[in-house]
């Protein structure tokens, strides 16, 4: 049985400034965004519809902004409203964690939209363009969730190997849930999507696919998860996360089937007007 090794969440002092790991994780997070981007950008069906790494700065600007506003907006409103209403000095302590996916999902977009309207660019190109280099950054974020030891995993059976003390919870062993997390809504979808993204789909699918899988993998590992709080309907029970996941569930279903069948219908022949007898 393993034990949360519970490390100092501050990773170095610069005199009196203290770096905390969650910040080095979003750091990570956004470096990551650019190298991505720039491999992605050199994919042929990319850079035909001018995609540049001038693009790049800029949107990742836009986009800093709306994971750090949206996400803690989402966290706050979203899992802990309550508390940090009652709190509201720890609104703005991001560094202790605390940061919704959902919200940053939402923040980004809007964030998205903005920069489209600058540059000109319709918003689900954008999304399609961005999609693939997300669930890198989530993995980062969830790293420093768990090395935060946050997020704690609902009670495992102990003959499973990797289940963890949680010395800050309780002696129960637990699933490491950030773990899982990071591994299955970040890399696996990571692989998945971007393999799906290297040749050129229809306006929509990319981001369609994205929201789909993401929200799907969320529901999924949300089970393994002690759950920030539970609503029930019609005799079932679904956590915070879960419920915020069904949504991305809907939204990338009705962005694929539209993706598709507006191809399609470009694709369709076009029937030639018979010539009228005078």
């Amino acid at each position: 049985m393993l034990v949360h090794p519970m490390p100092d969440p501050i990773a170095i002092h610069i005199g009196p400034l203290a770096v905390h790991w969650y910040g080095l994780m979003y750091l990570l997070a956004f470096a990551q965004f650019i190298a991505l981007g720039r491999l992605r950008i050199k994919q042929p069906h990319i850079a035909a519809v001018g995609w540049k790494k001038e693009d790049l700065d800029d949107m990742l600007f836009y986009g800093v902004l709306g994971v750090v506003l949206g996400g803690r907006l989402g966290e706050i409103l979203f899992y802990n409203p309550a508390y940090y209403f009652a709190h509201p000095a720890d609104m703005i302590a991001v560094w202790k964690g605390g940061m919704s996916f959902h919200g940053g999902f939402l923040g980004v977009m809007l964030a998205m939209y903005l920069w489209g309207r600058k540059r000109g660019r319709n918003l689900m190109d954008i999304m399609d363009f961005i999609a693939p280099m997300v669930p890198l950054g989530y993995a980062a974020g969830r790293l420093g969730n768990f090395i935060n030891a946050e997020l704690p995993g609902r009670p495992a059976d102990p003959s499973l190997p990797w289940a963890m003390i949680w010395p800050n919870v309780d002696n129960i062993p637990r699933h490491p849930s950030p773990i899982y997390q990071m591994l299955v809504d970040g890399i696996l979808l990571f692989i998945i999507l971007w393999i799906f993204a290297r040749h050129s789909r229809p306006r929509m699918a990319v981001a369609g696919m994205f929201s789909l899988l993401y929200g799907c993998a969320r529901f999924f590992t949300e089970y393994f998860r002690v759950p920030d709080y539970e609503v029930h309907f019609g005799g079932i029970t679904i956590s915070a996360g879960q419920m915020l996941s069904v949504p991305m569930i809907v939204l990338g279903i009705i962005l694929l089937v539209l993706a598709y069948k507006l191809k399609q219908q470009a694709q369709a022949p076009v029937e030639p007007v018979a010539a009228s007898k005078s």
